[in-house]
């Protein structure tokens, strides 16, 4: 049986929401699944992606296969970073000590990456809605000569 870690389709039209899914490869995109890992929404600036990385790391040891979409989102948690960290400590060339650090210090680094991302975002936002808020702007004042003046120059 071919086991796939996929996306499942969920939210209405235009505004789609995805949960990360293993499943069989034989059953329906949106239909049977074995277990739910996870959601994808793209729809946020960064995207939102809640992921059970344990999860995902021990299907991909027993030999789940990530679709295309599902292994960039496994790349940028760092899944797909530990399963290659995994690899060169069964062939013995790092420790598991020396894995572990290195998966923790990308880890922080990829989460401070996230965090700056959204607080930039946020920032933005908040410039953006000062911009449109109900002020109106300043009106030009246009200066019209009185009405004495011109009686006296004619």
């Amino acid at each position: 049986m071919a086991v796939k870690i996929r996306l499942q389709r969920h939210g209405r039209k235009k505004a789609p929401f995805y949960h990360i899914v293993i499943a069989d490869s034989r059953s329906p995109r949106d239909g049977r699944f074995i277990e739910k890992i996870g959601t994808y929404n793209p729809m946020t600036v960064p995207a939102t992606i809640d992921l059970d990385r344990e999860a995902a790391f021990s299907w991909l040891q027993k030999g789940a296969q990530p679709t295309d979409t599902v292994t960039a989102i496994l790349r940028y948690k760092g899944v797909m970073y530990r399963k290659h960290l995994q690899r060169g400590v069964n062939k013995g060339a790092i420790t598991s000590e020396q894995a572990s650090e290195r998966y923790e210090a990308f880890i922080e680094g990829k989460e401070k990456a996230i965090s700056s991302r959204v607080a930039q975002t946020q920032a933005k936002k908040a410039e953006f809605h000062k911009s449109v808020s109900g002020t109106p702007k300043p009106k030009k004042v246009v200066e019209v000569p009185a009405a004495e003046e011109t009686a006296s120059e004619e």
